[in-house]
């Protein structure tokens, strides 16, 4: 009998054996891409985020409203809970429908966090597009506004949300009241902007404060890539690059 268990456990294993090993020669650089890409196929397969029953509700509620994944969803939720003890607001620039932010807003509530949740957006689609970047040219992501973010805020029911309408550091900085930041989600798809943002928040970020730059090694946000290997090697930050497509920096 164990035997036979044996030899169903290692099938799959083969076949993941196989399939990786497929996948490691096929390796991609082409159209307008600076780097090359990978299919990576993982071996860990623990996933905490359907056995937490909270997330999952959250995660119903906000459905439709993002473009980030499960696995990028839980590390935005548990990253939350991390910095429950870190001075400071968060603030989220790249908020598309609001689903991420809202669900970062959830978890604040649930952990009893006092911190307003900024959501940033111009709400007219990508801007600052250059020639750093792989395929954004601006004005993407521009089905949405405010109001559908707002309504979002009202149906999950969290209560500390503040919308801001306009391109960021540019036209809504002045807006934020925060004078030190405990988390910032940054999913702006291009490389100027991820700079500008980083720019203004790093120097308000709390020590032991945490910055989540999303579309990390993403085959179409190169731009975004680029500026996060620039400044992982900044005497103050400890860097992450996490293979679901986020870069995490703590702030030393």
């Amino acid at each position: 009998m164990l035997k036979q268990m044996m030899k169903q456990l290692a099938a799959p294993l083969r076949k993941h054996g196989r399939l990786e090993r497929m996948l490691k020669v096929t390796r991609m650089r082409g159209g307008e891409a600076a780097m090359t890409h990978q299919i990576v196929l993982p071996h860990a397969t623990y996933s905490p985020w359907w056995s937490d029953a909270e997330f999952q509700r959250v995660v119903e509620q906000v459905e439709g409203n993002t473009f980030v994944d499960i696995y990028r969803l839980y590390e935005l939720w548990s990253l939350v809970g991390q910095v429950r003890d870190i001075e400071g607001d968060i603030l989220e620039v790249g908020v598309w429908r609001g689903g991420s932010g809202c669900l970062i807003a959830a978890k604040a509530q649930i952990e009893g966090i006092d911190a307003t949740v900024y959501l940033c957006d111009t709400f007219r689609g990508v801007v600052k597009a250059g020639d750093r970047d792989t395929e954004y040219r601006g004005g993407e992501h521009a089905d949405t506004s405010a109001a559908v973010v707002i309504k979002l805020a009202r149906r999950v029911g969290v209560q500390q949300v503040r919308v801001l309408e306009g391109v960021f550091p540019d036209d809504t900085a002045d807006r934020v009241s925060a004078r030190a930041l405990r988390l910032a989600h940054i999913d702006v798809d291009v490389y100027e902007s991820a700079r500008d943002v980083f720019d203004w928040v790093w120097e308000r970020l709390s020590p032991g404060g945490v910055v989540v730059f999303d579309d990390y090694g993403f085959y179409s946000c190169e731009g975004v890539t680029r500026f996060v290997n620039e400044i992982a090697e900044r005497p103050d930050v400890l860097y992450v690059h996490n293979l679901n497509g986020h870069a995490v920096l703590a702030k030393r």
